[in-house]
């Protein structure tokens, strides 16, 4: 049975499945919808066109799926997707996509701590962790198993790899690459992030090549363009041509914006 505090405004044109818990004063608008066992917390805001899937719990003070902010925004019908099982805390802001029949993603187990905020046509992936007051702006995307520590921000059009650790109160202004440690300001790429491989079962083996390739890219003296060609030879099993791919396309993609340098010595 959906239990819904009396003092909490839905509008008649949200969908809410009847497991939905929704706490006081909480406001949810038309087009809105909430998969089953989710729980809406206290003065939560919740509007457009936004899909909220199934065991997420939004905690007091959220703002979810309200307008980008962002100049190039006429009214334009977007939305925000959000998967299931994740934890958004306390005056999170999560906001739509710009442009027409865009979205904001947000997968699955991730944890986004107080006073995040992801701006407009951000991809967040799944099992990403993210801290307090950590600001992304636009069209920013986090692949899987990242973490990011507190109180950076992190400038538009940004990659962040996968098992990648970003320490708190860094400037990301570039592509992080991923299985890599980065923090400072500038920051840098300071070591290969080698506690997360082995908290995701990396073999012995797997971790011996990536410190490989991390002594290629950032500690041989080489150009990147020499680097990626030596590591080009190296990339034999999928963990080090995830690596690889990467910086290819970092690098290489006018659109991008570069990879991260390392910490000259």
């Amino acid at each position: 049975m959906t239990v819904i505090h009396p003092t909490a405004i839905i509008d008649k044109k949200a969908e809410l499945d009847s497991t939905v818990t929704v706490e006081p004063n909480a406001v949810i608008g038309a087009g809105v919808k909430i998969g089953a066992n989710t729980i809406i917390g206290a003065n939560v805001v919740i509007q457009g066109d936004t899909e909220i899937g199934a065991d997420n719990k939004i905690y007091p003070g959220a703002a979810i799926g309200l307008d980008p902010q962002d100049l190039k925004y006429k009214g334009a019908k977007t939305g925000l997707k959000i998967g299931d099982r994740n934890l958004i805390r306390e005056f999170v802001t999560l906001n739509r996509a710009t442009a027409e029949g865009e979205y904001t993603i947000i997968g699955n187990d991730n944890l986004l701590m107080a006073y995040v905020h992801v701006a407009h046509n951000c991809i967040i992936k799944d099992r990403v962790v993210i801290a307090n007051s950590v600001s992304l702006a636009g069209h920013v995307q986090v692949d899987s198993k990242a973490v990011i520590g507190g109180m950076l921000g992190v400038h538009q059009f940004v990659h962040i790899g996968t098992m990648a650790m970003l320490g708190g109160m860094s400037r990301i202004e570039r592509d992080v690459p991923p299985f890599m440690l980065v923090e400072g300001n500038p920051s840098r790429v300071r070591a290969l992030n080698s506690v997360a491989l082995k908290r995701n079962n990396f073999t012995p083996e797997e971790i011996k090549e990536l410190k490989e390739a991390y002594r290629i890219l950032y500690r041989s003296g080489l150009t990147l363009a020499h680097a990626l060609e030596k590591l080009s030879s190296i990339a034999v099993n999928e963990k080090i041509k995830t690596l690889y791919d990467f910086m290819v396309t970092s690098s290489t993609d006018s659109s991008r914006r570069g990879p991260i340098p390392g910490n000259k010595k």
